[in-house]
């Protein structure tokens, strides 16, 4: 079967996929949890469901290519911004089929992941999708409620934030937040610490991911204004966990 992936390039299936890498770990949840034993290997960053129990290929940005090629995958999946082209042009070069997601909204997650599972993967729509879906398919907020002015730091020293374009900055105005960074001329910007602590936003976002956040690694540099510490599946991970974020997320600014 021949199909193409979200950026338009070629991908040739020979038959059924059985087995599958995955190089993102936001679809590497997905994939364990819809069909758990397809999944042959996944980066060491795949740290959901806590019990997978798969190969490791290294990480999102410095794949081990001959590791995967050797784990004789029917598909690879990956994602334009967390994995490098090069990594992709490499196994494609080695004959392994690589499907790449382009995600850079709530709906489009939606999207990429069904064509993923229906059309790439062969194996329906999985409920937890549809699920989803129908969860943030409304307001997740009340219209009548305050929308409070929100910031998502991503890294310190620099300090850098989500800027625009970003499935994050999506997703918190489909919570009926005001992403205070969504015209910024990046999709993460750097920002003085100064940038980030006024008392014209409401709350600074601290995420365990990319940068580790913690009780006494962030909240610290702040005087002026709130910070809540958050997981960072819940704000960047487009699998399950958006069933999880449709819960979680409003009860930090509750």
């Amino acid at each position: 079967m021949t199909t193409s992936d979200d950026l338009g390039a070629e991908v040739v299936l020979a038959g059924p996929v059985r087995r599958v890498v995955s190089l993102v770990p936001s679809l590497t949840e997905a994939i364990a949890v819809t069909h758990g034993d397809a999944l042959v290997g996944a980066t060491h960053w795949c740290t959901h469901p806590g019990d997978l129990d798969v190969t490791r290929v290294r990480g999102t940005k410095n794949p081990d290519v001959r590791a995967v090629v050797a784990l004789a995958p029917d598909l690879v999946v990956a994602n334009q911004e967390e994995n490098r082209e090069v990594d992709v042009r490499r196994l494609r070069e080695a004959g392994v089929p690589v499907w790449v997601t382009r995600i850079e909204t709530v709906d489009a997650a939606f999207a990429s992941m069904r064509r993923l599972f229906v059309e790439a993967l062969g194996w329906g729509s999985p409920p937890w999708l549809d699920a989803a879906e129908q969860a943030w398919s409304g307001p997740v907020t009340s219209t009548d409620a305050v929308r409070p002015r929100v910031a998502v730091a991503v890294w310190r020293d620099p300090w850098m934030v989500v800027g625009r374009d970003t499935f994050t900055g999506d997703l918190l105005g489909r919570l009926g937040w005001e992403h205070a960074f969504a015209r910024a001329r990046d999709r993460y910007p750097h920002v003085e610490l100064a940038d980030l602590d006024r008392n014209d936003l409401d709350v600074v976002l601290l995420p365990d991911e990319p940068y580790v956040f913690g009780p006494a690694d962030g909240p610290e540099a702040f005087t002026q204004v709130p910070t809540a510490l958050v997981q960072g599946r819940l704000l960047t991970w487009y699998g399950p966990s958006l069933l999880e974020a449709h819960d979680a997320l409003p009860r930090l600014l509750a």
